[in-house]
This record gives structure tokens, sequence and C-alpha cells, in this order.
């Protein structure tokens, strides 16, 4: 009972901090060190990430509906729909954002899973999301067009996000917003982006479940905290469009930075 409420409580923290700019692989990280949540590991971490991909895939249906329509429609039924051309551009755009993660899985999975191991990494990594966070009050909120290079570039951010404590959502939403992508189109991106980067981390990590399966407990357990993060997740996502659409993300950076301040402190006197 006591592992099930653990699985419960991460998979809130999995859900509200995949999207919101905090870091969620860094909170995961430290609540597992916490919360002593020792049967968590990789086959935990699939279910809560499985569970966030459910909450994207809820919000935005409308849209990735017609962004599975649109190739169809413009190139085989030859179909002038502008708004339908637009989505075929955006799904080209998230496959080339996808690139750079796709590279760092592929070539640096046993560093990055290393990183992972580190606490007082992901403090500093939190320092340097709060950074982003606090600077995007000074970013000039326009509307140029997405492309093929604004892609790649938001997608290398998203890359290093992998780092715990780096934020996926807050940086790809603020090298956005730099590259003068408005705002709120950026946030839609980054979460509609963020499917792929989920699935293929699944893929990668499922042949550690065949190596060693959960038990049936333990499945129940995982399966509670990946629907928690869905709940969580789904309510994350509505919140901070409308945070985005204020132009208030500088709030994420104040907590960011006081998190990884004073998880550096704790870690030297503790």
């Amino acid at each position: 009972m006591e592992q099930f409420i653990k699985a419960l409580i991460l998979g809130m923290i999995q859900g509200l901090t995949e999207f919101l700019p905090v870091s969620s692989s860094g909170h995961l990280v430290l609540f597992s060190n916490l919360l002593n949540f020792e049967v968590s590991g990789i086959t935990f971490d699939i279910f809560v990430h499985l569970g966030t991909l459910v909450s994207v895939l809820i919000v935005f249906r409308k849209e990735l509906s017609k962004m599975i329509v649109a190739p169809f429609a413009v190139w085989l039924q030859k179909s002038e729909d502008p708004e339908l051309k637009e989505f075929l551009n955006w799904d080209i755009f998230v496959v080339v954002a996808t690139i750079p993660a796709v590279i760092v899985g592929l070539f640096f999975k046993d560093a990055v899973e290393q990183a992972f191991t580190s606490v007082l990494l992901v403090f500093f990594m939190l320092l340097i999301t709060g950074l982003l966070m606090f600077l995007t009050q000074f970013l000039k909120n326009q509307d140029k067009p997405f492309g093929f290079t604004n892609s790649f570039i938001v997608g290398i951010a998203q890359a290093f996000a992998i780092l715990p404590g780096i934020s996926r959502s807050g940086s790809t939403i603020f090298t956005g917003t730099a590259l003068g992508i408005d705002r709120v189109k950026a946030a839609k991106f980054s979460f509609i982006m963020s499917i792929p980067a989920i699935l293929g981390a699944a893929v990668l990590q499922f042949k550690d479940i065949l190596d060693a399966p959960p038990t049936s407990t333990e499945f129940f357990t995982f399966l509670a905290g990946g629907l928690m993060s869905a709940i969580t997740g789904y309510m994350a996502i509505i919140w901070l469009i409308k945070i985005v659409e204020r132009g208030r993300l500088q709030w994420f950076g104040y907590y960011c930075f006081a998190v990884g301040s004073l998880g550096i402190i704790w870690y030297f006197v503790h």
C-alpha cells in the first residue's frame, strides 16, 4: 500500500511537471530519492510518461486529427485547403524537430542515464531552467512563421532537456519565442512535438521491461501512477497555455531558482 501511494504521488508530480516548465525528470529524481521509491526505475518511468502522452492526445485531439488527415488530403487528394496545408507543415516540422532528440537517444543513452544518478546536477540544471523562464518576460512576442531551421533549433532545445533539471517545455517554449514565433503557437508546438519524443523514449526502454518484467502487484502500482500522471498532465497543459497567453512564465523561474538554490545548500550541508 505504501508503494502504491508513493506511485500516485510520483505520477502526480510527473503529470504536473512534464508540461509545467520546472523539469519533470528533475522532480522525479528528487522525489524518488526523498520518498525512497526503490521499485520505480525504468518501468515506472515508462508508465508515467505514457500517462502524460495520453493527456497530450486528449487536449490536442482536434489538431492531431487534422495533422493525420493532412498528408492524405494534400498529397493524395490534391486539396487546396490552406488549413490542411498548414497542418501538413506542422507534421513536417515535428519530424524535423524530433531529429536532435533521436540522435541523443541513440548515441548518448548511457551518458544520459548516468546523469539521472546525480541529485546535485539536477539542482544546477534547475537554476538554468529558472534563468530561461526569468528571461521570457523580456522577449517580445512576435508571429514569425515556423520553418525547417526554426523547427530544428527548437528540436535541439528539446534534446538538451533530456538532462534532468532542464525543462523540456520551458526550453522549447523559450527557444521558439526567442526565434520570433508566437508564444502560444510555440507552446502548442512544444506539447505536440513531445509525442514522438515520449514514444521514442518508451521504445528505447521497452527492452528493459522485457528483460525484467514487473510483477502483477508492481504492474497495478505502475498503472495507477500512469493514470495519475495522465489526469494531472491534462490539467497542467490547460493551465500552462493560459499562463503563456498572459506572458507570466517568469513565475516558474522564481520557483526553479528557489528549489535549485535551496537544493544546493541542502546538498553541501546535509
